[in-house]
This record gives structure tokens, sequence and C-alpha cells, in this order.
């Protein structure tokens, strides 16, 4: 309040905390200052205490303020307290106290101790003897819940429901019932959800490791389950078809020494436990065994196999080095040849025409002749010419 030369402020404090009420002057003029309760009894009277009530006890007292301390509060001292200074006319003003009260308990109400993976369940928190009323919030983990909670209270009590489907992979996990709240900080409780499902059922492949399934080999399988509560019965058996009697069922493994076409077919492992039953399927077929190369027979013949795995990257290398000296002679040479040929060519056809001129010339003489005796005569003069013009015939 504030009255025409009076100051003061409301007090809020935490129940069985400490309150300090201040009556302030503006302007001193040395009047009487005095505190009265919400019943109008003189608390202080200047800086003396007619009040018997011990708690409350003077803090300062000058000619401007008087300011006083109330230890231990409770709900009981709730309301307004007066501050009065005796002037002309007289003033008064009034502070507000108010008390909070924090949550004396916080407790979640499980419905069921133990659920069942796809039941829903009901849990309930309460937050008592609070003042005000408490708001409640719902976490599963570190996520807080955003689905619709029933809460109702009176003064001083809260609860909250919340209705929670589960599941397997809710087992463990901590549900939160946190509250706010002006007198707390972080004040909160939990309860671990415990869920119970059916077994997840694994199979798993040991022999062969990698690879087809063939004939004449052996075949090991291994059936894992987990649930809870962990499955105690586990069994093997063939879809639609009866187990072949030459095969080994250990507990969770099963075993076949030698496999052939009949085998063919599916697999299941199942396994129980309280909540339920699962399974898992495992698909077979047997493949033609792999084809072996007959051993060779005796021959004339020898035949040298090149293998062509390469283990080394430098046996790569080399073998491209040595095929290109293979180019580089075979190009050459076929250069060579062809030069070869082009060469007997030209001097076969040299040869042809020189050999048609000496011909040509030989007979020259005789055609020209008017008789025998002419043509003789023109012959030996061509012999004669002949030695003037020797030819050489390579």
């Amino acid at each position: 309040g504030d009255g025409q030369n009076l100051v003061t402020e409301d007090v809020t404090v935490v129940e069985g905390e400490v309150a300090t009420i201040s009556c302030r002057v503006k302007n001193s003029d040395d009047s009487v200052i005095q505190l009265l309760n919400p019943n109008r009894q003189t608390i202080y009277f200047r800086d003396f205490r007619p009040l018997k009530d011990s708690r409350f006890q003077l803090v300062n007292f000058s000619n401007s303020e008087l300011r006083v301390s109330l230890t231990n509060v409770s709900i009981s001292d709730e309301g307004r307290y007066f501050c009065q200074l005796y002037t002309d006319p007289p003033q008064e003003i009034y502070t507000t106290i108010t008390v909070l009260v924090p949550p004396r308990n916080l407790v979640i109400d499980i419905q069921k101790e133990t659920a069942v993976e796809g039941e829903e369940i009901e849990l309930n928190c309460t937050a008592m003897a609070s003042r005000p009323a408490t708001t409640i919030r719902w976490f599963k983990g570190n996520k807080e819940l955003t689905v619709e909670v029933e809460q109702w209270s009176d003064m001083y009590t809260v609860t909250s429901q919340l209705q929670l489907k589960v599941g397997r992979e809710d087992d463990g996990v901590p549900v939160i019932c946190l509250v706010d709240h002006p007198a707390v900080k972080d004040l909160q409780t939990q309860r671990y959800l415990e869920v119970m499902y059916k077994p997840q059922v694994r199979v798993s492949q040991n022999y062969p490791l990698q690879g087809l399934t063939r004939e004449g080999e052996p075949l090991e399988l291994t059936c894992t389950a987990f649930g809870k509560p962990q499955p105690t019965d586990m069994r093997w058996l063939r879809v639609d078809d009866e187990m072949p009697q030459h095969v080994v069922v250990s507990g969770s493994n099963l075993l076949i020494s030698n496999l052939n076409k009949t085998d063919n077919g599916t697999y299941r492992c199942e396994a129980s436990n309280a909540v339920g039953k699962s399974h898992a399927d495992y698909m077979l077929f047997v493949y033609d065994p792999p084809t072996t190369i007959p051993p060779p027979t005796t021959t004339t013949t020898t035949t040298t196999t090149i293998p062509t795995t390469i283990t080394d990257s430098r046996a790569g290398e080399e073998g491209a080095i040595r095929s290109v000296d293979h180019a580089v002679v075979g190009g050459v040479v076929a250069v060579v040849v062809f030069a070869m040929l082009c060469l007997l060519i030209i001097l076969g056809r040299y040869f042809a025409r020189h050999k048609g001129t000496y011909f040509t010339h030989e007979a020259k003489g005789a055609d020209d002749a008017a008789d025998a005796d002419t043509a003789i005569i023109n012959a030996e003069g061509g012999q004669n010419n002949s030695e003037e013009k020797k030819e050489y015939f390579i």
C-alpha cells in the first residue's frame, strides 16, 4: 500500500521461513509508528512490543522506519498487516503476507507392477499439502509426455492421472512425475516400468559361413531367443513336412551332416514363455555339388596351361611390357617384308621391259631384207653392231 506519507511492500514467504515487514516514512516529523496484525492487535508501538508472540522481533527502529521480522511463518500468519502513522489526521497503509506451502510428499501409484506389452496402464501422481496447488508434468525417460492427463485438486492436494500404453521398448524405462511450484525447484519422483513381452527369435547359419548350401556338405543352424521372462521352451520343426531322420537337433542347434535334395524346405525354430510364442524360419535350398575336372588321359600331346589369375600387380606390369615389345618387333618385320616385296616387283617390271627391247633389235635386220642373202648380210652387220653395243642381263 501507499499512504500519504507511508510506504510498504507485500511479502511472499515459504512456510517455516522468515518474513520481514517494513513500515517507512517518506518525510519524517517524529510521529509515532506502529504495526498491527490482521486482527488489528498492536505488534509494535514504536520500539515496544505489546504482543506476547515472541516470533516477532524488532529489526530496525528510527523516526523514518519500523522494521519487524516474523520467524517460522505458518498458514495462520497470512493476511493484511497495518502500518499506522500518528499524524493529524492519522495515516494507515497495509501489507499482505502470502505463505507458500511446498508439497509435503510426492507419490506415484501404478495400477500394475508388471504389465504385458500392448496393455494400457494407469499411473497416479499425488502432491500433498501444497499451497497454491501444484502443476504436475509427466516424463517417460527424457521425453515429456504430451498426452492428455486428468488432474484434480483441493486447496492443498493435487492428483494427476496418466493412461499409458506400454511396449517391450518401455521395459526398464523410468516414468517421472515432476511438479511446478513457486516454493520448490526440481521436485520429482519416478517409477521404473516393468514390461513382459513374448520372445524375439532369430536363426543364424553357423556352417557354411559363406556360399551356397550344396549337396553332400554339412549344415549347422543356431536359434537364439530373448524375451521377458526368458524363454524356457525352444524346439525345431519342419514346416508342412516331417523332419528328416538324419537331422540332429541338440537344444537350440540343428545339424545336417550330409545335405541332399530331399532336405529342401522351411525349418522353423519356436520359442515360448509366459506371455506367448514366437518363431523364426530358415528356408533351405540344396544346390548341386560343384563340378570337378576329370583327370587327364595319356596322350602324345603335351598341353601347357597358363594360369590367368594374377596375384601380384607387378606381374601385370611385366606382361604389359612384354606385349609392347612383341608388337614393336612384329611391326618392324612387317615393314621389312613389305619393302622387299615392293623392290622385287619393281625389279621384275624393269627386266621384263629390257628383255623385249633386246628381241626387237635382234630381229630388225631380217625384217628389212629383200632376199635371204641380204638378210644374212644384215644379220652379220647386226652381229658387228652387237659387238659395239653390249647388253648385260643380270
